[in-house]
C-alpha cells in the first residue's frame, strides 16, 4: 500500500500542475473569484453524487468534529484561489515548486511540533539540507 499511495500523490502533484495551468488561463476569461468559484460549484456537484452513491460516513455528525478541523473548506479556498491568481504571473512551474516549499516548511512545522494530532518528527539538518535544495531548483528555475 505504502508505494501506491507513492504513486496516488505522485498523480495528485501532476493533477495539481494540470488544474493550476487550466484555472490559470480561466481566471484570464472569467476573473479569479469566479475560477475559484466554478471549482468549488463543480467539485461540490461531483462528490455531492460520489457521497450520495458511495459515502459511507456520517455528514450529519460534522457539528460535532472538533472546530478546527472545519477549517479545511477555507484553506482549499485560500489555496486554489493563490494558484488561480499567480500562475498568470509566474508561470505553472514556478506556482507549483513555490507550492510545494510553502508545503514542506509548514509540514516540517506541524510534525516538529505535533500540532494538528500529527506524529512528533524533529526537523533535523537532512530536512533543512533538502528545504534549502528545494529553494536553490526555485531560484534556479525562475
Amino acid at each position: 500500500m505504502r508505494y501506491i499511495s507513492y504513486v496516488l500523490a505522485l498523480l495528485a502533484g501532476a493533477a495539481l500542475s494540470f488544474e493550476g495551468a487550466i484555472y490559470g488561463e480561466l481566471g484570464k476569461s472569467i476573473g479569479e473569484l469566479e475560477t475559484s468559484f466554478y471549482n468549488f460549484l463543480a467539485g461540490s456537484i461531483i462528490m455531492g453524487l460520489l457521497w450520495i452513491f458511495f459515502g459511507k460516513g456520517k455528514l450529519s455528525h460534522v457539528m460535532e468534529a472538533p472546530k478546527w478541523t472545519l477549517l479545511g473548506g477555507i484553506l482549499g479556498v485560500v489555496y486554489l484561489t493563490s494558484i488561480v491568481i499567480s500562475v498568470p504571473f509566474v508561470g505553472v512551474g514556478i506556482t507549483m515548486a513555490a507550492v510545494i516549499i510553502g508545503q514542506m516548511v509548514m509540514s516540517m512545522i506541524i510534525e516538529h511540533y505535533g500540532w494538528l494530532g500529527s506524529r512528533k518528527i524533529k526537523i533535523n539538518k537532512y530536512k533543512i539540507l533538502a528545504l534549502l535544495s528545494m529553494v536553490a531548483a526555485l531560484v534556479l528555475i525562475n
